[in-house]
């Protein structure tokens, strides 16, 4: 049996030996015998491994192309061009273009770029076959008519046109070379120049040279 003191108020002293059997609730946190505590530790987020793998594996992917040297061949008789030689080896190294597979690469383009000179050449063939056996200046009088033409380029023509049409063929072409030829009528004091031996000398030259002699 307690006693409480005066006022009511229960006795420490007999307070401190009430309950002898029963803990605070919160004991275990603060005694001895308490559970230690552990650290969580956060598992490893999906991929994320697996993320930092790849990403090595991409940096010496990256390492391995920048170490890769193009040195591009080409056939004999071919120059390729340096801009368009330092385009594509920067596009190779880009996309992590093996040597070799690059020059495969570079073998097609040097063949598209031969085919497209060998339709060139075949145009301006058939420029001139036309031009031969035009009904206004060619046939018969074809030197003649060249002579005619040739007065209009070389009275009215820069060297740089002379250049131009020698390099690109359209010296061979019937419409440029009507119109010359209608322009050396009209300057011609009797309407007709005379081929004269460079003419005859110059049967077998190909057309643009006979038509413009002094070009290389």
């Amino acid at each position: 049996m307690t006693t409480e003191a005066a006022g009511g108020t229960p006795n420490p002293a007999e307070a401190s030996t009430t309950n002898t059997g029963a803990a605070p609730s919160d004991a275990s946190l603060l005694t001895e015998g308490a559970p230690a505590a552990t650290e969580a530790k956060p598992a490893d987020a999906p991929g994320v491994a697996d993320a930092a793998k790849e990403g090595e594996g991409k940096a010496d992917e990256a390492t391995a192309a920048a170490e890769v040297k193009y040195e591009f061949q080409a056939p004999e008789g071919v120059e390729l061009d340096g801009d368009a030689t330092n385009e594509f080896t920067a596009l190779a190294k880009e996309l992590k273009l093996p040597a070799d597979a690059a020059q495969k690469v570079v073998d097609i383009a040097v063949k598209m770029q031969q085919k497209q000179a060998e339709r060139n050449a075949e145009t301006v063939k058939g420029w001139a076959e036309s031009s031969k056996t035009d009904k206004e200046f060619g046939g018969d009088n074809l030197q003649q008519n060249l002579a005619v033409a040739q007065k209009a380029i070389d009275t009215f023509g820069s060297p740089e046109l002379k250049s131009m049409l020698n390099s690109s063929g359209l010296g061979n072409h019937p419409e440029l070379i009507r119109f010359a030829f209608k322009a050396g009528k009209a300057i011609s004091e009797d309407g007709f120049v005379k081929a004269g031996a460079r003419s005859a000398a110059g049967a077998d030259l190909p057309m643009e040279k006979r038509m413009y002699p002094n070009m290389n």
